[in-house]
């Protein structure tokens, strides 16, 4: 990939950040943040996202942690919101794409810096329904999530104390965001215990999540979801329901064996820290309140 002839614009001291990977939760926390005054710069692999970002005021670097010739211009950002995930389209594995993307990136960006790192509850391997928090064990069984949690590991040794939050995210939702919906209006069968919990986040409180530790002058780990984990029998059902659709199909145990599938966790997160600490109340508290004006 060439090297980006897309440079930061002049930050203001304390108030710039950079998204390093400006997805679907990138882009939303950019335009609060755009919103509160701040210089936001967001990163993308490809020149037609940096089109789309520069479009909502996200000032666009193309970069690509994975090629160091794509990572200069980065160490004069006092904030770094890392939340890189890797494309089903990639050749490259989860362990290649998180963990040796983060060892090219993190020498790249200033010491000084606070870093917010964005992972995934997936990282807790809890499947009987138990409640975890930031104390609970991990050890995480697929690719994506062992990745995750040795980029966390890598985050801790590598950075100064004090400079850094970890956030493992629970399932985001939003606008053009309503996981399996296709399925249920196209009566396919949904890869997923049917009896197990979900755990979810509405993509504008997670962003607000974000921007809490941007605030922050410490080492701190958070899970980050919504006030109540919802059975999926539930959650699916909700959904059909204000969609005017049948009930949903859910796969036997056998399919859903012949597959590696995301929805195998069955825990429920308590996320009492997120709401002492960063976030005390949420828009959108539950998934009624999150779903509601989606479907409607």
């Amino acid at each position: 990939m060439p090297k980006s002839n897309l440079s930061p614009p002049n930050p203001h001291p304390h108030k710039n950040v950079l998204i390093y990977g400006c997805g679907y939760l990138g882009r939303e926390l950019g335009q609060q943040l755009l919103c509160q005054g701040w210089d936001v710069c967001g990163s993308t692999r490809r020149r037609e996202n940096a089109r789309n970002l520069s479009n909502t005021g996200i000032h666009p670097i193309i970069s690509d942690w994975n090629n160091t010739r794509t990572l200069g211009h980065l160490d004069s950002f006092s904030n770094v919101v890392i939340s890189v995930s890797r494309s089903v389209f990639s050749k490259r594995d989860h362990w290649e794409t998180l963990v040796l993307g983060l060892q090219n990136l993190l020498p790249r960006i200033s010491p000084d810096a606070r870093i917010t790192y964005i992972s995934s509850t997936g990282v807790f391997h809890q499947k009987e329904g138990e409640w975890v928090d930031e104390t609970s064990p991990t050890h995480p069984n697929r690719p994506s999530t062992r990745s995750h949690l040795a980029a966390e590991n890598l985050l801790r040794k590598n950075r100064l104390p004090n400079s850094w939050s970890i956030l493992r995210l629970a399932g985001i939702y939003g606008p053009n965001r309503v996981p399996n919906s296709r399925n249920l209006t196209e009566r396919k069968p949904i890869f997923a215990d049917p009896d197990s919990y979900l755990n979810l986040i509405h993509v504008e409180d997670a962003a607000q999540a974000v921007i809490a530790t941007l605030e922050r002058s410490d080492q701190r780990v958070y899970v980050v979801s919504d006030d109540r984990p919802v059975l999926r029998a539930n959650y699916y059902g909700f959904i059909a329901k204000h969609l005017g659709c049948p009930e949903p199909i859910f796969a036997t145990r056998e399919a859903m064996d012949t597959v590696n599938t995301r929805s195998s966790g069955n825990k429920r997160v308590w996320n009492r820290r997120m709401k002492k600490e960063l976030l005390p109340k949420l828009r959108y508290p539950t998934f009624i309140e999150g779903l509601t004006p989606l479907l409607d």
